[in-house]
């Protein structure tokens, strides 16, 4: 499983194309970001991440995000 750190740049796929940002924090449990209910927990894991242009934060599964320099 990719494992991911605060801070770190990446980037994944949208409907528009790519977008690049950083990692905010690891998600370990359930917690609600806008609309989205993330289903995480310690065994799987998934990421906040802050959009670089607007600024926006969505949570995401490790595999669907790429690190980047």
């Amino acid at each position: 499983m990719k494992e991911f750190a605060q801070g770190d740049r990446v980037e994944w796929k949208t409907s528009q194309g790519k977008t690049a940002g950083k990692v905010i924090k690891k998600v370990t449990k359930p917690v609600k970001l806008g609309n989205y209910t993330a289903k995480a927990s310690k065994a799987n894991p998934e990421y906040e991440v802050e959009t670089t242009q607007s600024l926006k934060r969505a949570i995401h599964k490790p595999d669907s995000l790429k690190k980047t320099r």
